[in-house]
C-alpha cells in the first residue's frame, strides 16, 4: 500500500453457522482486485467473532474499485454468496496516509 492510495474497507458478517463457507465463497472474490487494478487486497476474519470478515484493498483510483465491485464476476459472486452473508454491504473509503511492512534482511533469508 502506498500513500495517498484509496483504500476501501468492506465489513461482512457471516450468518450463523455460514463463516467458513462465507470464508471460502469470498477468498477468490477478494483476491480478484488485483485484477481491476488494485495494489494490495487482503480478507481478514476476527479471531473474537468467526463471522466477522473484513475486506482491504487499494486502489490508485476510485473508479477502478468500481469496475471491480460492479463487474460482471464480482456481482454474480455477490448472488453466488448470497444467504452466507448479513446485508446492508457498505463501503468505507479510506486516504491512505502512509504505510509500512518489516522485510527480512536478504543476508538473513540467505543464511537460513
Amino acid at each position: 500500500m502506498r500513500p495517498d492510495d484509496s483504500v476501501v474497507l468492506i465489513a461482512w458478517h457471516a450468518n450463523p453457522f455460514r463463516g467458513d463457507k462465507f470464508e471460502d465463497a469470498w477468498r477468490p472474490a477478494a483476491a480478484a482486485a488485483i485484477d481491476y487494478g488494485a495494489t494490495y487486497w487482503a480478507l481478514l476474519r476476527s479471531k473474537d467473532d468467526p463471522l466477522d470478515f473484513i475486506q482491504v484493498a487499494a486502489f490508485r483510483e476510485k473508479v477502478d474499485f468500481e469496475r471491480y465491485w460492479y463487474s460482471e464476476e464480482i456481482s454474480e459472486a455477490r448472488a453466488e454468496a448470497m444467504g452466507l452473508f448479513q446485508v446492508p454491504v457498505l463501503p468505507i473509503w479510506l486516504r491512505a496516509v502512509d504505510a509500512g511492512e518489516l522485510t527480512p534482511d536478504v543476508s538473513e533469508a540467505a543464511a537460513e
